[in-house]
């Protein structure tokens, strides 16, 4: 069976139902503190850095930068949804950072303004255009000062064609239930994902594509985008390997740098 994706998936499918389905990896403070742990021992940041965290949703990790003392985190994102919720949540916290609504390709900020552009969470592959990626990767180049680092952290693609379970599902609570369908084909993942409630029936039904790098594959779109004194690490998740998680259990991290 063939997988059905409406291309724009992504425009419209992060939002609270999201943080829901995916609180076992998202919404864990453990995990979050976990990652932040690892990620700042791969690239060296001080509590003075500009930094951006791309595509960064509710701004989980950006927040916990925040809690750490490092003064200047923005979180850009596409949904407005996670937007809201995060900056609900660092007026809840306390904390001062900066949340904005954009496309990645062209985030409209300033160029040559930031130490570190992080881009996390498995947050590329999502659009269908070609060079879609690689368009974020030389908007990140555009956007960082002489030699400013780039953190990618994503599906590692080789990883998931193996090991990804066809067939998923979790309990949320006593009445959620969440069911995922999933195919490999061509470099992507397909998934379907239902969102069930015992009590009152379907909460969603949507189906979601995202394309999978090899660690060569993405070397090389790093490279394309002019970055240089590029690292690979692989096996670095904070994440329990005994629960499914999807494309979150396999983790890729490169990070890269601006001449």
């Amino acid at each position: 069976m063939t997988i059905d994706v409406d291309p724009d998936w992504w425009k419209t499918l992060f939002d609270e139902v999201y943080l829901m389905t995916d609180a076992r990896s998202i919404g864990d403070e453990v995990i979050t503190r976990q990652e932040i742990d690892i990620f700042t021992s791969l690239v060296p940041m001080q509590p003075h850095d500009r930094i951006l965290d791309l595509c960064g949703g509710q701004g989980r990790h950006a927040l916990e930068l925040c809690r750490r003392g490092f003064r200047d985190c923005t979180v850009l994102d596409y949904s407005q949804s996670l937007i809201d919720i995060g900056k609900r949540e660092a007026v809840d916290q306390c904390r001062s950072v900066q949340f904005v609504q954009g496309d990645a390709r062209h985030t409209d900020l300033p160029p040559e303004t930031l130490d570190h552009v992080l881009i996390l969470g498995n947050s590329l592959g999502y659009i269908t255009e070609p060079d879609a990626d690689l368009q974020i990767l030389q908007e990140s180049m555009r956007l960082l000062k002489p030699h400013g680092w780039l953190l990618l952290d994503v599906t590692d693609g080789a990883a998931a064609c193996t090991t990804l379970a066809p067939l998923a599902w979790h309990e949320i609570g006593d009445d959620v239930v969440v069911c995922r369908q999933r195919e490999v084909t061509e470099g992507r993942i397909c998934a379907r994902e239902m969102v069930l409630s015992k009590a009152q029936g379907m909460i969603r039904d949507r189906t979601y594509c995202i394309r999978l790098y090899s660690a060569e594959d993405l070397t090389a779109l790093v490279v394309r985008a002019g970055f240089g004194d590029i690292k690979r690490y692989s096996d670095v998740s904070a994440l329990n390997r005994a629960v499914d998680v999807g494309c979150m259990n396999q983790r890729l991290v490169v990070s890269a740098r601006k001449s």
